[in-house]
């Protein structure tokens, strides 16, 4: 299927469409605000609740399983709804999921709610991602989603910064939630007309797994990208505590991923769109991320080179996911992108829920070092998928 394909009304190939890139890029934005602010509101109210940790892990450990439940559906929706329809009908059920949180007077309807705001936000996701790779000309794709990524981390920078000015008391966090997420609404009801029909065609019959294989090198990096960040994330405190900071000298280098993450975004982008076969990216990306892993048990004890560490290294692995969404915009289009775009999440949720278990074994195994060592495994695996695609034996996706 050809990688360069006329988009709707018209345009040409090499033509930034703005309209419909700055719906999908500004709507799934403002729902990643929300869940910056959400996520530690439901959170900061469970303990306040009484609630153990435990319980509070279980709850929180429902949007993994909702997000890969959900990754399936959305295809299906959107071609029988419209991929419109289908974005404003989660924008709805995920605002009121919000707004149910604060009624619900039972802990384990938060069970349910987590699971409707969760296949909510999967779906949006997916279809943003798609309306956007569909969007972008293949020219400018890797440059376009480097924006997409870049804003979409300061969305979620933004939540929790909001959460610490309005705080958990009363109706006020969930209302403030609610209204949030149906901004979204506002800029994809703009660019009605602007989005990509997604036709499922009369020859169709791959199934859902099938596309998690049709495109390897990306979905495989996006579960790499998935297991590092979620696990990275969770457990990196507690590398923190074990190298000895304190607990603000932790939190600062994490903030230092996230900052290389903002800053990196759009070269890596512009940079891949500069390349004929992204996949050698992806497998530079991989291997930055296999050299740093294994370089920071030996400046674990310097922060200043730790944090510069950890600056490059998290902009750097960032780029698996959004160099390896540009690789699937190239290599599909149509019904096939969106359904590939689909499998692309359920890989992340995949590797979300495979990457804390994995890091935390490793790291009771082997103790402070078996951190850096179970995240090393999970990038030398891709990189040996990798070489195998591109040298060995030379497959096009």
């Amino acid at each position: 299927m050809s990688a360069v394909s006329r988009t709707p009304g018209g345009a040409g190939p090499a033509q930034l469409r703005w309209l419909p890139l700055v719906a999908a890029i500004s709507a799934i934005s403002v729902v990643g605000i929300a869940i910056g602010l959400g996520t530690p509101l439901l959170s900061v109210i469970l303990e306040s609740r009484g609630h153990s940790a435990t319980m509070i892990g279980l709850n929180t450990a429902v949007a993994g399983v909702a997000s890969i439940a959900a990754a399936p559906l959305a295809i299906p929706l959107a071609v029988r709804f419209g991929v419109v329809g289908t974005m404003l009908a989660m924008i709805l059920a995920g605002a009121l999921a919000f707004v149910g949180f604060h009624l619900a007077p039972s802990f384990w309807m938060w069970f349910p709610l987590r699971a409707v705001l969760h296949i909510a936000l999967t779906v949006l996701f997916i279809l943003s991602e798609y309306w956007i790779s569909a969007s972008a000309p293949p020219q400018r794709r890797g440059f376009v989603l480097g924006i997409y990524a870049t804003v979409l981390s300061l969305g979620f920078a933004l939540g929790p910064w909001l959460f610490a000015q309005i705080g958990s008391q009363g109706f006020l966090p969930f209302g403030v939630t609610f209204a949030i997420t149906m901004l979204a609404a506002v800029p994809v009801i703009a660019a009605w007309r602007e989005s990509p029909p997604i036709r499922r065609s009369a020859d169709e019959s791959r199934s859902f797994a099938g596309y998690i294989l049709l495109v390897p090198t990306a979905t495989a990096a996006v579960l790499v990208f998935g297991a590092v960040e979620t696990g990275g994330f969770a457990l990196f405190p507690v590398y923190g505590n074990r190298a000895g900071y304190p607990e603000g000298d932790a939190a600062l280098l994490l903030t230092m991923i996230g900052l290389g993450n903002v800053a990196l975004q759009v070269p890596l982008g512009m940079i891949s769109d500069r390349m004929r076969d992204r996949r050698h990216l992806l497998l530079a990306c991989a291997a930055v991320g296999l050299a740093g892993i294994l370089a920071l048990p030996h400046v674990a004890a310097n922060w200043y080179l730790l944090a510069g560490l950890l600056f490059f290294w998290g902009g750097v692995v960032a780029a698996l996911y959004t160099v390896g969404l540009a690789h699937l915009g190239t290599r599909l289009s149509g019904h096939e992108l969106a359904s590939a775009n689909a499998a692309f999440v359920f890989c992340y949720g995949l590797g979300m829920i495979l990457g804390p278990q994995a890091i935390g074994v490793g790291m009771d195994l082997f103790g402070q070092d078996g951190f850096a060592w179970s995240i090393a495994a999970f990038f030398t695996l891709y990189i040996v998928l990798a070489v195998s695609r591109l040298f060995v034996f030379r497959s096009r996706p």
